[in-house]
């Protein structure tokens, strides 16, 4: 009887372990995804449920019939590939850079990692007062140096460029210890084969350190790709979508309809996940052969 109880504990202690998380997952994501779906397809009144109705998918419908949801799809694109390729660009430079085990390289590295742990919130009050156009830190420095002062987040054509450089200056750190991590990961001896060799110093990088730390890089583009798309909170406090739209992006468009029309903007987040996914599913498609899994 004994080992009998203890095979069937043995089998369920698992799922036992387990099930708190598994609660949570679809307690929090499983469960609003699918009530998101549901609420696409409904003309929802949030005051009063009685006058809600099912409208199929002409939530959909008029999504792609509107010429905002396009700007703010494009703002969105924009945001992210700008976000990814310059903060993989400087996170990879920085991380080669202080790579090596040393107190100087330590000190830089808890610098760099600072903003990260800062409350983004804080961050975009900072960066609002070194881009306000006449009282400004960072205008102040051009006029020193005889450049004529930017108006950053005042004017449509540099909106959405100030807003990628403060998510970049808040995210460097992060994504760049990542990788530091990575390439104090790889076998001395290749690296000493290589200077051994003489090979140059770009054929390290490009032939030995880049397709070594090639996982880390492919988890970076996917995390950094699906956070570009859903930012908010640094668009909320700086800009507010503005100006002339230039930085509405998608999760703020949906935001903008929390009130005013609960299933046409349930039925964008379901886009949003939709676009999503097919990103990521494109980026193993095409990129998940290329990573060199040691």
């Amino acid at each position: 009887m004994a080992t009998r109880k203890r095979k069937v504990w043995q089998s369920v202690r698992p799922y036992i372990m387990i099930g708190p998380a598994m609660i949570g997952i679809f307690t929090f994501v499983i469960y609003p995804m699918i009530y998101l779906v549901y609420l696409s397809f409904y003309k929802y009144n949030l005051m009063n449920k009685d006058k809600s109705k099912f409208i199929g998918f002409d939530n959909f419908i008029q999504i792609f019939s509107r010429g905002d949801f396009y700007k703010s799809l494009g703002n969105t694109v924009a945001y992210t590939v700008g976000v990814v390729v310059i903060t993989m660009a400087l996170s990879l430079l920085i991380a080669v850079w202080i790579s090596k085990k040393t107190r100087i390289n330590a000190i830089v590295q808890a610098g760099i990692f600072t903003p990260h742990i800062i409350s983004i919130v804080s961050v975009s009050l900072v960066w609002l007062w070194l881009m306000e156009p006449n009282l400004g830190f960072l205008n102040y420095m051009l006029k020193s140096i005889g450049l004529p002062p930017s108006p950053w987040l005042q004017s449509s054509k540099t909106a959405m460029f100030s807003v990628i450089i403060v998510s970049v200056w808040q995210s460097i750190g992060y994504y760049t210890l990542i990788l530091v991590a990575a390439i104090q990961g790889i076998s001395t001896d290749i690296l000493e084969a290589a200077s051994i060799d003489n090979a140059k110093k770009r054929h390290v990088l490009f032939q030995i350190i880049l397709p070594l730390i090639s996982p880390q890089l492919f988890f970076i583009l996917i995390i950094m790709t699906i956070g570009s798309f859903k930012v908010f909170d640094t668009i909320k406090i700086m800009t507010g979508g503005g100006p002339n739209d230039a930085t509405n992006t998608l999760v703020y468009y949906i935001y903008s309809f929390r009130t005013t029309n609960i299933g046409y903007a349930s039925a964008t987040g379901v886009v949003l996940m939709l676009i999503i996914s097919m990103l990521t599913l494109l980026y193993f498609r095409l990129l998940a052969k290329k990573v060199h899994y040691q």
